[in-house]
């Protein structure tokens, strides 16, 4: 247990060095305040660029609050997610290519307090981020368009950190096989692909953690899916991720990256 504060805390310094704990909820905070603000003047502002006739114009309102609070998590899909993957990137292939594991990875008799502590670093920029771009948004929808309900709100917003948890995750096991780009990119690939095949085969991936965003956006606007079996899966995926990550990161330390 001594090992994992010790490398926990290591990690938090370095992400304070590198100002992770600013540029990167400050992303997530202007895409949350970007939305409800745009949404709400976007008539005015097509009434007056002109391009629209004013009756053309008109049709367009202002959707409901649940509808704007969904359309941030779709923003939080892309750059969202973008961010959250390259900053994390290289947790795990940095180590090995900068020479750390090498130094570190003898004197430890197991990895996985090491991997563990990486991994809640991660999942604690995550949380701090998505908490204050989510909660950005919902405050100014509330004041701009009109009140949410705290409790699908809420229900929505943990999933959602669920589905953006285990794609984080994919980048330990792969940042110990791969350089940094190359496992940012697979593993915003695998969750494009499982997310896409979520969406196509509904029936056949009930169980399919990709489901976790469209589950999310559903609860926003007045469903009622049922989100337990990809939510077991996600939890499955991260800690075989996380475990697979020191195996391979101990049995590769110095093997070449590609």
């Amino acid at each position: 247990m001594s090992m994992f504060w010790i490398h926990l805390k290591k990690e938090m310094l370095e992400a304070a060095r590198s100002y992770k704990w600013i540029w990167v909820p400050a992303v997530f905070l202007l895409l949350g305040v970007m939305q409800p603000v745009m949404m709400y003047y976007l008539p005015d502002i097509l009434m007056m660029s002109g391009d629209l006739p004013p009756e053309a114009a008109a049709l367009i309102k202002v959707p409901p609050p649940e509808e704007v609070l969904a359309s941030t998590l779709s923003q939080f899909s892309t750059i969202g997610l973008l961010v959250l993957v390259l900053s994390g990137m290289n947790t795990v292939a940095g180590e090995r290519s900068n020479g750390t594991a090498e130094l570190v990875l003898p004197r430890m008799s197991s990895v996985l307090p090491m991997m563990i502590a990486k991994w809640t670093a991660m999942m604690s920029l995550l949380i701090v981020s998505f908490v204050l771009g989510y909660a950005g948004s919902a405050y100014y929808t509330s004041q701009l368009i009109g009140a949410l309900e705290w409790g699908p709100m809420l229900r929505a917003g943990v999933f959602y950190v669920a589905w953006l948890a285990w794609i984080v995750t994919l980048v330990l096991p792969l940042g110990a096989v791969l350089r940094g780009p190359a496992a940012a990119f697979i593993a915003l690939g695998t969750a494009a692909a499982l997310t896409m095949l979520a969406s196509l085969l509904p029936s056949h991936l009930l169980w399919s953690p990709g489901r976790l965003s469209a589950i999310a956006t559903e609860w926003l606007t007045g469903g009622d899916p049922s989100a337990w079996a990809p939510a077991v899966s996600a939890i499955c995926l991260i800690a075989l991720s996380t475990a697979a990550a020191a195996l391979l990161l101990k049995r590769r330390p110095l093997s070449p990256q590609v």
